[in-house]
């Protein structure tokens, strides 16, 4: 029997030929062509580390277990060899429009039974339901009872998961016949050819051995992301042009062997063009003060023994929001990330704006401690359609600030960058963005294992590891065991210590199978802890840190109207001629109305204003201009305040001298408060404000009795026992009866949202390494009601991107001067990345029900179904778009969102 080469693998994009009929790639090159990259791909690409997983899982010599890589990488399509994919109606076709592969259903033995051509198994199941029996056959172990505890049937489910998804377990009577279940496996040749290319790829990859092990967790993501990268690096369809055999290619077994070095040689090609070569941790230079007790110098000076003792792990450092913790947690990383041998970073926040915030001091971190070429993509909500372009951006609002890196700016990717993808964007060596990409890796998502793979090879930092809710703290949780278990070094960032961070403690620990003993993260601020991920033990530094400069923090609650409020307490600062002030107003409109309210009554007053609801290029670039002008070395004169949203509370490097705000939880106060500068910070709490609409009304409450009318707080100790009071039982017994029972009620409704939050959490998590059992399906399993807007409410509030057109261009500033339309030349569309400075991110309960005006080209494009366009109309020199129930007024100074009666 002849291996059949007009079996095709790929078709799409890769043209037509001078008779008009479809150009086709033969399966067998393709399955080649992945098998070639995988080898790369595990040279190069993979940790030695992750190499070890395998190799300790296969229970083989690395040699065999790179070959058994590749070999597995090349099956990975073997399921297109099927009824329902070779004549597919949107197959490719001869110039009449027959389908090509419409001459097999007539030939002896590629016959089919009625129905076969209507099976809707996808070809990545196809590839799981045969596999498995044919791994059973050559001797991998399997198992009647249970196929999913032994390697054949778990390489299979591995395989059939390259597409995004695991699929469930195949038992044993449907492996043995699988076309009983699934006629569209098709029978006869349909069977042969499915061998012959499975012993063809085994002959020419080598892979002769027959492995005894399991396939543990964290063999299984390793090699999950190696075959789904490959696959994806062999897909590029102008690489595919290159290496098109001419017609009539036999499919020989020396046409085999001679393709297959024309694959190889290919192969390092490809890999170059993910831009991930060569990207390490240098060695962190020596402490110039070993025995210094600030939080930096602490962590400088003695993790660095510990991980050398103990190998990586998990770095817990609990601090008030500053610029010097962060540069712990970045010195920790470093330390982390050489003794990991891991190839880049993700640094993880709260909000996107946290992220756009942090960006500067990240990459001056990169500067430092990373080797080799390095790429940095933003990764968050409003960066999502094109995470390079939207560094780019970033890059150019950054600019005037020495932010940017080398003529050329050899960090930030093109837009056209392999890399910028959304599944592919966390594969690069350096992201910054939110922790929803953590904790999408631990959901049901599509490509969750693939974010897991990614993570592997890193360090990952969580910076305000505490500011998720009861949602992202279940699922943060779960991450950290999966963490753990991969041996991913962690830093997490917290306020201060309280049972949510030992919490995360004891999850890193589970993880690495560690004692069930708990440990408790030292209450007194700063401090920091280490848990190794060998074994899970815990450790503490020798030498506790403690704080080098205390200072005492005037918290005042005012009871007037807000807005007269602001003014009285700016007025000092006009009077005196110089002072920097920042201004909490509770939502976007609120900030704008303050803005021009300020600029109208207090003329000398220089007033700045930056919030969510601005385009993202206006608000990098305002972001930009205030780490200047608010830094502690800034240069402003005179007397001047910066009008913002809670999303500055995340924001490192600026300094005031005083800070107003609405009211809020003590936590997000004293995040806030972080940013008042000298010995003696001060804050002003604004009792009759609006609180924002996600602040737990509760805490809220209790925040508010505890502060009274105003306290004094001893910088950083007293924090964590504030904290405690603001939280404790017995904060209710001193009220009177009425208002106990509203205390209790607002608790008690707490209590009930935080309970179902984690317990929807818990039944939508994945299961843990540990709970697994073999079955990778598990990570992949669908929930009657699991709806897209369920997710987004997991990961936090559902954010809407909205881009305003303009009449006579697509955008104001013509960046797309014609429509989202088919590209006359390449017969492509225009890129959507295009529109990334442009999007304005809105809360989804500001815009609920509003249609947009998309057309048809528009919603053609996946990229663009969640962006909703505005057809904007002048009026009153502003731009307004309004509807049946919304108004919607866009300027130079943000979006505001009206809810029409």
């Amino acid at each position: 029997m002849s291996l059949d080469s007009r079996l095709w693998g790929k078709a799409a994009g890769l043209g037509k030929n001078a008779r008009g009929d479809h150009r086709t790639h033969p399966l067998i090159c393709h399955l080649l062509d992945t098998a070639a990259v995988a080898e790369v791909v595990w040279d190069e690409l993979l940790t030695a580390h992750q190499r070890s997983m395998v190799v300790g899982a296969l229970q083989v010599p690395d040699e065999e277990a790179r070959a058994l890589a590749a070999f597995w990488a090349g099956l990975h399509d073997i399921g297109k060899i099927s009824v329902p994919f070779q004549l597919h109606r949107n197959g490719p076709k001869y110039a009449d429009g027959e389908l090509l592969a419409q001459e097999l259903s007539g030939e002896q033995g590629y016959g089919f039974a009625a129905g076969a051509a209507q099976d809707r198994q996808s070809h990545e199941a196809a590839a799981h339901w045969w596999l498995a029996g044919i791994f059973a056959e050559i001797g991998y172990p399997s198992s009647k009872r249970r196929p999913q505890s032994q390697l054949s049937h778990a390489v299979a489910q591995m395989l059939g998961g390259h597409g995004g998804r695991f699929h469930p377990v195949v038992y044993d009577k449907d492996s043995r016949c699988p076309v009983a279940r699934h006629p569209g496996l098709g029978t006869g040749r349909w069977e042969e050819q499915r061998r012959k290319h499975f012993d063809e790829v085994r002959r020419v990859t080598g892979a002769k051995s027959v492995p005894q092990g399991r396939m543990t967790p964290g063999a299984a993501v390793v090699l999950t992301g190696l075959v789904i990268l490959s696959d994806w690096l062999a897909s590029i369809d102008e690489e595919i042009r290159a290496r098109l055999r001419q017609e009539g290619w036999a499919g020989t077994p020396e046409d085999l062997d001679a393709y297959w070095q024309v694959a190889r040689a290919a192969a390092p090609r490809l890999v170059q063009r993910t831009d991930l070569l060569g990207t390490g941790f240098a060695r962190p230079d020596p402490v110039q003060r070993a025995g210094g007790t600030s939080l930096v110098a602490s962590v400088a000076g003695q993790l660095p023994d510990l991980v050398a003792d103990h190998g990586p792990g998990l770095v817990v450092v609990t601090a008030s929001p500053s610029e010097a913790r962060t540069e712990a947690a970045l010195r920790a990383a470093a330390v982390l990330g050489h003794a990991a041998h891991a190839r880049g970073l993700f640094y993880a926040l709260p909000t996107g704006s946290a992220a756009d915030s942090h960006m500067a001091q990240v990459h001056a971190f990169a500067e430092q401690a990373l080797t080799g070429p390095w790429r940095s993509l933003l990764l968050h909500s409003s960066s999502r359609l094109k995470p390079a372009e939207a560094a780019k951006q970033w890059a150019h609002a950054n600019a005037a600030g020495d932010v940017s890196a080398e003529p050329g700016e050899e960090w930030a990717p093109t837009a056209n960058s392999w890399l910028n993808s959304h599944h592919r964007a966390l594969l690069a060596a350096l992201g910054t963005g939110t922790v929803d990409e953590l904790l999408q890796a631990v959901m049901p998502v599509k490509f969750n294992v693939m974010r897991l793979f990614a993570l592997s090879g890193k360090v990952v930092v969580v910076d305000e590891a505490h500011a998720r809710g009861a949602w992202g703290q279940k699922l943060m949780l779960r991450f950290l065991e999966w963490a753990a278990a991969l041996r991913i070094p962690v830093v997490l960032a917290a306020m201060s210590a309280d049972r949510s961070v030992d919490a995360m403690l004891a999850a890193y620990r589970r993880g690495a199978g560690g004692s069930k003993e708990p440990m408790v993260q030292p209450r007194p601020l700063p401090a920091w802890s280490f848990v190794d991920a060998q074994c899970g033990g815990g450790h503490l530094p020798r030498q506790p840190a403690v704080a080098v400069r205390a200072s005492t923090l005037s918290i005042e609650v005012l009871d007037g109207a807000p807005c007269e409020e602001i003014q009285a307490a700016l007025a000092p600062l006009v009077a005196a001629g110089s002072g920097r002030a920042v201004v909490y107003r509770s939502t976007s409109a609120e900030a704008i109305r303050t803005f021009r309210e300020l600029s109208q009554d207090l003329p000398g007053l220089d007033v700045t204003l930056v919030h969510e609801q601005m385009r993202n290029k206006d608000r990098w670039q305002r972001l930009a201009a205030c780490r200047s002008a608010f830094s502690p070395d800034g240069g402003v004169s005179g007397p001047c305040v910066l009008v913002t949203t809670p999303m500055l509370e995340h924001v490192r490097g600026l300094r005031f001298d005083l800070v107003v705000s609405g009211p809020a939880p003590l936590v997000n106060l004293l995040a806030r408060a972080a940013q008042s500068a000298g010995d003696q910070p001060r804050l002003v709490v604004l009792r009759a404000d609006d609180k924002s609409e996600l602040d737990d009304a509760a805490l809220v409450r209790r925040t508010d009795m505890v502060l009274g009318a105003g306290r004094t707080v001893s910088m950083p100790e007293e924090v964590p026992l504030l904290l405690d009071e603001v939280y404790a039982d017995e904060l209710v017994d001193g009220l009177g009866k009425a208002a106990a029972r509203e205390l209790q009620q607002l608790d008690n409704r707490r209590t009930v949202r935080e309970r179902r939050a984690t317990g929807t959490a818990g039944w939508l998590e994945v299961p843990g390494p540990r709970e697994l059992d073999g079955d990778l399906g598990l990570l992949s399993r669908d929930h009657p009601g699991m709806e897209p807007e369920l997710l987004s409410c997991v990961l936090g509030e559902e954010m809407v991107h909205v881009v305003c057109l303009y009449p006579g261009s697509l955008l104001q500033d013509g960046v797309l001067a014609e429509k989202l339309v088919l590209d006359r030349k390449t017969r492509r569309p225009k890129q959507p990345g295009q529109l990334v400075p442009y999007l304005i991110p809105v809360p989804r309960r500001l815009v609920h029900g509003v249609a947009g005006d998309a057309n048809s080209a528009w919603r053609g494009m996946a990229a663009l179904k969640p962006v909703l366009r505005l057809n904007m109309t002048p009026e009153d020199g502003t731009w307004v778009r309004a509807g049946e129930r919304h108004r919607f007024r866009v300027s130079e100074l943000g979006l505001i969102v009206e809810q029409l009666p």
